[in-house]
């Protein structure tokens, strides 16, 4: 009786062992590896360049994504928004905002060193844009409003040589409308915006020096 209990036992436990080990291993296959491959093909032919993370290149080489911010600090390039990711800002690693109350008194200063800061490098009339002298939850955001790319325009003209007129085409083309139509706000790359600029800069101006283009934020 005893030597027919464990038999039984055993064959009760390898009842529910077996089924048990071919459900994981069929989920495994499926949501583990068909499923992952059928999701990056479809992405691949829907939106080959996004799903590879929308890099951009100059000189045959990859100078960074249109979907991550960088820091552009040169007068000849559209500067961005602020940035509190990382310590230095515009770190990919370490993306995030600022997390500051609203009566926070070092939130207060730093938005004004930046309204100051922009009203210095371009003066114009009217306040200035919000998403200048903010930044975004992210840190990482690669767009601005098309208000503060416009303010932009008499320095970057002046930098580059290219005209304003020109410029603003450029911005125009650039702009990017509400999502369907209804969410969001007008935007304007700042990545691709500044590769059009460098495009422009090139056939109508001399290259930059290698102490501006270190500041610019594209690296090539």
């Amino acid at each position: 009786m005893k030597n027919a209990s464990m038999k039984n036992g055993g064959s009760t436990v390898l009842e529910h062992v077996v089924p048990s080990l071919r459900l994981l291993l069929a989920l495994t296959v499926l949501l583990g590896l068909a499923y992952p491959v059928a999701v990056w093909g479809a992405a691949r032919l829907v939106a080959p360049k996004a799903s590879t993370g929308s890099f951009e290149t100059a000189g045959g080489r990859v100078i960074g994504s249109s979907l991550i911010g960088q820091k552009f600090a040169a007068p000849g390039h559209f500067h961005g928004r602020p940035s509190a990711a990382g310590d230095a800002g515009w770190d990919a690693t370490s993306s995030g905002g600022t997390n500051l109350a609203p009566t926070s008194k070092k939130l207060a200063d730093s938005i004004k060193a930046a309204v100051e800061a922009v009203q210095k490098d371009d003066p114009a009339p009217g306040p200035v844009p919000a998403d200048a002298v903010t930044s975004s939850a992210s840190g990482l955001d690669p767009h601005i409003s098309p208000e503060y790319a416009l303010r932009q325009l008499p320095r970057i003209a002046t930098s580059t040589g290219v005209p304003e007129s020109q410029l603003k085409e450029m911005v125009a083309r650039r702009t990017e409308g509400r999502f369907v139509g209804l969410f969001g706000e007008p935007r304007v790359n700042v990545v691709l915006l500044n590769l059009d600029v460098d495009g422009a800069k090139t056939k109508s101006a001399p290259s930059p020096t290698p102490a501006s283009a270190s500041t610019s934020g594209l690296r090539p």
